[in-house]
């Protein structure tokens, strides 16, 4: 005879083997999520502008944050597929893209950083964050590589790459929040590009922004107001005739970088402002004149930042 007791202690039975195939079930997806090691900011590519003069090195604008096993890249300027690689991150692993402006040096490789996961074993989603223009930017390389992508589906077995990425479109105000993040833009000023903006990254204890590419732009330090880290574009004014003169094409660049970049003084007001904890000089404008040294960039923000300073370079990587 089936009594309640019975009933009771089979159910019990059946709860505590639920439970603890929920307990296996999330310990073994523990165990297979790759450790993709400690917490880090990695600066990838810090060249102001598109040209590449000299290699790779410094390559155009790229960034890698780690975070509680999470990466977050900001901004794909060409060669981060390979920076990535050369910093030892999976490809595969990729997650979360975020573009602060849409051009070239900050958004030529978004297409094919996707696609170079994909190709080294990518099935999981990304979602990818940038301004108007975002899903035209994606609609575009899913166009210009469509009998690629469906080829090797066919041919490979691969699963759709274009299912696999999802392109978000943003704005001032919060572009991103997540258990284990916040992520939040502010307009700048980057004529005459008008949906650009500075990133803030907020994760439990650890806070870093980045300011795009900008002019001098005061409401940058209280967005920044106590940030762990400022990662800040930065221009020698002096220096900047070595651009003019490798830019023959371009009349008008030395009116463009005047409007739309932050004199190294400038960047040190920001940050004295924002009294942010460290300041990281990077998106060097220009990157690559020969007459220009550590020591110009390091004078230049003395004058108005005390604080502790980092001149990034590529694959550099900073602990959080």
């Amino acid at each position: 005879m089936v009594t309640r007791r019975h009933l009771l202690a089979a159910s019990l039975g059946l709860a505590a083997t639920a439970h603890q195939s929920m307990s296996l079930r999330a310990a073994f997806a523990q165990q297979s999520a790759p450790n993709l090691g400690p917490n880090r900011l990695v600066t990838l590519g810090t060249r102001g502008g598109p040209a590449i003069r000299t290699g790779f090195t410094p390559a155009p604008s790229a960034n890698l944050i780690v975070y509680d096993n999470v990466p977050y890249v900001i901004d794909t300027g060409y060669g981060v597929s390979g920076k990535l690689v050369e910093s030892k991150f999976p490809l595969p692993q990729l997650r979360y893209i975020f573009i602060t402006h849409h051009h070239s040096d900050h958004n030529a490789e978004f297409g094919l950083l996707a696609y170079n996961s994909w190709a080294m074993g990518l099935k999981t989603p990304i979602d990818a964050y940038g301004p108007a223009g975002m899903k035209q930017l994606a609609q575009g390389f899913w166009d210009a590589y469509k009998f690629d992508i469906e080829t090797r589906m066919a041919d490979e077995g691969r699963p759709d790459l274009r299912k696999l990425v999802s392109a978000h479109e943003y704005a001032e105000g919060e572009v991103l929040k997540t258990d284990k993040a916040r992520v939040s833009a502010l307009r700048n000023v980057h004529p005459p590009i008008k949906e650009s903006f500075a990133l803030k990254f907020e994760f439990p204890g650890k806070t870093i922004v980045f300011s795009g590419d900008t002019a001098y732009h005061p409401p940058l330090a209280q967005f920044a107001k106590g940030a762990d880290i400022l990662v800040h574009e930065v221009m020698l004014f002096p220096a900047i005739e070595f651009i003019v003169r490798a830019n023959p094409n371009a009349g008008r660049i030395l009116e463009h970088l005047k409007a739309s970049h932050t004199p190294v003084a400038d960047v040190g007001r920001i940050a004295t402002e924002a009294g942010v904890k460290t300041l990281v000089l990077s998106h060097f404008v220009p990157a690559d004149s020969p007459k220009v040294t550590d020591k110009d960039w390091i004078d230049g923000v003395r004058e108005t930042w005390k604080g502790e300073l980092v001149l990034a370079k590529d694959l550099m990587e900073i602990k959080l």
